[in-house]
């Protein structure tokens, strides 16, 4: 038998391999800030074209390479980041596998143009699908630039499984996050299509997080310090009030990169226990400093997870850390019942030195001293009160009534020419016969199921589910029809979004409004609400919105009904009521009256059962 196992050719070993590392736009993204990151940059910018499927291109002004390094750094294996399998435990560089630029030049056009300071000119390298095609002298700047044309142009299999280009720029954008907040010690920019979508100059972490998320999100930072021989944690976590039902804005770094913990993530949440609502997340953004040597990064192609050498003892620090820096900062309640909060030393006064207060004392007073007042025509050193005049009161037009009965004829108390107002009522108010809400009676089951009564049997409804298909449909009519009837606020909403959040809402903006939202100005970090749908309540909106743009960022199709239609079940699983509200006899009948009154009425909007039916001849077998 002949042999059959054959080493595979290089370009199609490269294309394996950036399957692993190169899963969608948002990873070329990664990689090509990281190694600018790596090559001491202090301004890198960002340019994206079409969510990064025609061009990511990254321009910085780091170090630059020779010649024979921008020939070298396409080869797999290939890096300047370590030299012995023992600098895996001691790294501190972003990159250090040599696989990113490799497998970007498998499945893209590439073009690297690079120069060092030293150096007059620099070098142009361009590669299709691993193949270099050219290398040339050229004028370029100091630094390198290096741009990804046509991603995936030769898989088109991978290409036609990208998503959206809005879901693709969210990655893309998550990704930048990631990135500019570990290092705000580096001037970012970025661009999309041609237009400004982030600028964010060298600055402290406090100030990078608020250039990132908008303006509103400093009032919600409590920050977090501790330093231990183990670990240095600082950062700043957000107060309880400001806590969201989507997980958009947590954010761990170890030694400035970005990770994903659900251990430590769990540290988080024990700290928050008993202070946040009921599926609310709160917003954390975690600085950790570790000893190389105590982790493990080489574990994931994506980097993103790490092995902890001691994770028990990070996790209780973590979770101390934060506690106190919510109790410093008055934003826990302590348990002294007896304690007035007024009376507590502020914070910034702690350190300080009591001074003795100044008083002025007045020592002549005398309160016994009599004073004489002369009436003059001066006001200046005596204040005249008004006369008090006497009114009469209701006492005085009793006085001498007894008197003048003794005197008079006593008056006779006749009531039978007084007419009384009959206690029977003989006529019908209402002409015609009473409307009867229904015909069914309906009982509510452990405030979750309605159970009504048909002629084969008995219905169960699931009143969560029910009203989602109630919500749906008729949030879709007026989405299409337009015809939505609208609640007028007293006082205009006013909610705070992050700068990619309004830019999501811009795009349904006009299928809000059809479903009854009436919208003031959309500004940087705010959203003005001025009217809302008659089907909800003003506490909800905030909970609505923050679950739609979750929905938004990760399913956005591209067909205008499509959108439509995830619009109205976003909005309708919000709203809907949930398991545990208890509901009135009527609620219960016409929630089940409009149920069965849908297109639809035996499923939800995801496909899932609203009802079940008991027949008669089912019950009768359990007996």
């Amino acid at each position: 038998m002949s042999d059959i196992i054959q080493l595979l050719p290089d370009h199609v070993a490269n294309q394996i391999a950036a399957g692993e590392v190169v899963q969608r736009p948002a990873s070329v993204v990664k990689e090509l800030l990281e190694n600018a990151i790596d090559a001491q940059a202090t301004y890198i910018k960002l340019i994206v074209k079409e969510s990064g499927k025609t061009l990511i291109q990254v321009i910085d002004n780091g170090q630059g390479m020779s010649a024979t390094d921008a020939r070298l750094c396409f080869e797999r294996h290939a890096t300047s980041k370590i030299r012995v399998a023992e600098d895996l435990f001691k790294l501190n560089t972003k990159g250090f596998r040599g696989e990113a630029l490799a497998s970007i030049a498998a499945i893209a056009h590439v073009e690297l143009k690079t120069k060092q300071e030293e150096d007059e000119v620099g070098t142009e390298i361009k590669i299709e699908g691993s193949e270099v095609v050219s290398q040339e002298v050229c004028v370029t700047p100091k630094g390198t630039s290096i741009s990804a044309k046509n991603l995936f142009y030769n898989i088109p299999a991978r290409r036609n499984f990208l998503k959206s280009n809005t879901v693709e720029l969210r990655h893309i954008i998550d990704e930048f996050h990631r990135v500019v907040m570990a290092h705000p010690s580096i001037r970012f920019d970025m661009y999309h299509n041609s237009s400004e979508v982030f600028n964010l100059p060298i600055t402290n972490y406090r100030q990078r997080i608020v250039n990132v998320f908008g303006g509103k999100t400093n009032e919600k930072l409590v920050p977090v310090k501790e330093e231990t021989d183990l670990v240095t944690i600082h950062g700043f976590v957000g107060k309880p009030e400001y806590a969201k039902r989507t997980r958009g804005e947590q954010f761990f770094f170890v030694n400035d990169r970005f990770i994903k913990s659900a251990y430590l993530n769990h540290a988080v949440s024990s700290a928050f226990e008993g202070l946040l609502k009921d599926k609310a997340h709160p917003s954390y953004f975690i600085y950790l400093t570790v000893d190389p040597n105590s982790i493990d990064i080489n574990i994931h192609p994506t980097k993103t997870e790490i092995k902890f050498e001691d994770e028990h003892s990070l996790y209780a620090m973590l979770r101390s850390a934060i506690k106190h820096s919510l109790g410093q900062f008055n934003v826990a309640p302590v348990l002294d019942f007896n304690r007035d909060s007024s009376m507590d030393t502020p914070y910034e006064y702690k350190g300080k030195i009591a001074q003795t207060p100044t008083i002025e004392v007045d020592r002549s007073f005398n309160p016994f001293k009599e004073e004489k007042t002369t009436r003059d025509n001066s006001f200046s050193n005596t204040y005249y009160a008004p006369k008090k005049e006497t009114t009469a009161s209701w006492e005085n037009l009793y006085v001498g009534l007894e008197s003048e009965m003794k005197t008079s004829k006593p008056i006779e108390n006749d009531f039978s020419s007084v007419e009384f107002e009959s206690e029977e009522v003989t006529g019908s108010l209402f002409k015609g016969d009473e409307k009867k809400i229904g015909n069914h009676t309906t009982y509510q089951l452990q405030k979750k199921y309605i159970v009504t009564t048909i002629k084969s049997g008995m219905v169960i409804v699931n009143q969560y589910r029910a009203h989602q298909r109630i919500l749906y449909e008729e949030l879709l009519r007026n989405i299409t029809m337009a015809s939505a009837v609208s609640q007028q606020l007293l006082f205009p909403l006013i909610l705070s979004f992050s700068k990619s959040e309004i830019q999501l809402l811009e795009i349904v903006k006009e299928q809000l409004e059809n479903t009854g939202f009436v919208f003031g100005e959309l500004s940087e970090g705010e959203v003005k609400i001025t009217a809302i749908p008659s089907v909800t309540s003003e506490k909800e909106v905030s909970v609505l919105l923050e679950q739609l743009i979750n929905d938004l960022e990760n399913e956005v199709p591209d067909s205008g009904f499509s959108q439509t239609d995830l619009l109205a079940r976003s909005i309708a699983k919000s709203i809907a009521v949930r398991t545990g509200v208890e509901l009135a006899s009527e609620q219960q009948q016409y929630m089940v009256n409009s149920l069965f009154a849908c297109t639809d009425p035996a499923i939800t909007p995801d496909n899932k059962p609203t009802f079940i039916t008991l027949t008669i001849d089912e019950i009768d077998k359990k007996f």
